[in-house]
């Protein structure tokens, strides 16, 4: 039963994050990673800015409103690079870096 279900299914979401690392394109689950990963430096780039201010340096205040603009910034050519290429299915990856075991067996067949 195992062998009929989805690829999709079988493979967990740290997984597709690493597979997202490696092969070509960007999955889902990456994807909902960075997101996840611009969303904590935004909490901690605002907390600095707080800080920033509170201090009454304007050198201080100066750095890290560079720091937001470029965060924000990164942020907005990602996703309207993806919003024009899409996201990449895992079975996809899986299959560009060539771990679909249907896909190994039916190669080794071919071969002999």
């Amino acid at each position: 039963m195992d062998a009929k279900q989805p690829i999709k299914e079988q493979v967990s979401s740290t997984t597709a994050v690493f597979l997202g690392a490696l092969a070509p394109g960007v999955n889902g689950p990456t994807w909902s990673a960075l997101k996840g990963a611009f969303l904590m430096l935004g909490v901690c780039l605002c907390v600095m800015l707080g800080l920033a201010f509170s201090s009454s340096d304007f050198t201080l205040v100066l750095h890290v409103t560079f720091l937001v603009f470029i965060t924000g910034t990164l942020f907005f050519l990602l996703s309207s690079f993806l919003a024009q290429t899409g996201l990449v299915s895992i079975e996809h990856q899986m299959q560009e870096i060539g771990l679909v075991p249907d896909q190994v067996e039916t190669t080794k067949e071919k071969r002999t």
